[in-house]
C-alpha cells in the first residue's frame, strides 16, 4: 500500500482493479498467452512509485489520469516488446486515446457528466467500486459486460468474439449487468 501525492496520502493499490480492467480491455489478444494484464498493472504501480515525484497533480482525479498515462506507456512498450515483428504504428499511437475513450465510456455508464470538486472525487470513487465489482462477475460475463458496454461492440461482435450465439450473449449481458447492480448496491452505490 503505498501513498503519493502532494501530501494527498493516495494509496496506488486501490486504484489496482481500476487498472486491471482498463489493461484487460486494450491488451492486445496476441499477447494475452505471453502477458496477463496483471503483470501490466504490476509495471504500472512499481512504475508510479518510482517516478512518484514527478507527479505534478493535486487532485485524486489527476492521479488517476497520471495512472492511465503510464498504464498506456506500460502496454505499448509490452507491444512493442512482444509484436516486434508485427509492429503497428497505429495501434501504439492511438493506445492512450483508446485508454482514454474506455475510461470516458466507464465514467459515462455511472453518471452525467459532474463538473464540481466534491462530484469528481465521487466520481473516481465510483470508477474503483464498478472496477472492483466486474472483478467480481464470473469471467464469462465480466467479458460480455466489458466488450459491450465498456468498448461498445455490438452484440454480434461480442458473440463472434466469445464463440457463443447472440442468445447466449444477450443471457450473460442481461445476468452480469444484474450482478453488477447488487455489487455497487453492496458496495453503497445506489
Amino acid at each position: 500500500m503505498t501513498s503519493i501525492g502532494n501530501g494527498g496520502g493516495w494509496e496506488l493499490d486501490r486504484y489496482r482493479d481500476y487498472l486491471r480492467l482498463l489493461a484487460r480491455l486494450h491488451l492486445d489478444p496476441s499477447m494475452r498467452a505471453k502477458l496477463d494484464e496483471s503483470d501490466v498493472v504490476q509495471q504500472t504501480l512499481l512504475q508510479a512509485h518510482e517516478n512518484r515525484d514527478q507527479f505534478r497533480g493535486g487532485t485524486e482525479a489527476e492521479l488517476v489520469g497520471w495512472l492511465r498515462t503510464i498504464l498506456a506507456n506500460a502496454l505499448a512498450a509490452n507491444a512493442r516488446r512482444y509484436l516486434a515483428d508485427a509492429r503497428d504504428l497505429d495501434r501504439e499511437r492511438s493506445l492512450n486515446d483508446t485508454l482514454d475513450q474506455s475510461s470516458n465510456r466507464i465514467q459515462g455508464w455511472l453518471a452525467a457528466e459532474q463538473s464540481s470538486p466534491s462530484e469528481r472525487v465521487v466520481r473516481v470513487e465510483e470508477l474503483v467500486r464498478l472496477a472492483g465489482a466486474l472483478g467480481r462477475l464470473p469471467a464469462d460475463q465480466r467479458q460480455v459486460v466489458e466488450l459491450h458496454h465498456l468498448k461498445g461492440w455490438p452484440v454480434a461482435e461480442v458473440a463472434a468474439a466469445v464463440g457463443r450465439t447472440k442468445p447466449a450473449v444477450m443471457g450473460l449481458l442481461f445476468r452480469g449487468v444484474k450482478r453488477l447492480r447488487e455489487l455497487l448496491q453492496e458496495a453503497g452505490r445506489p
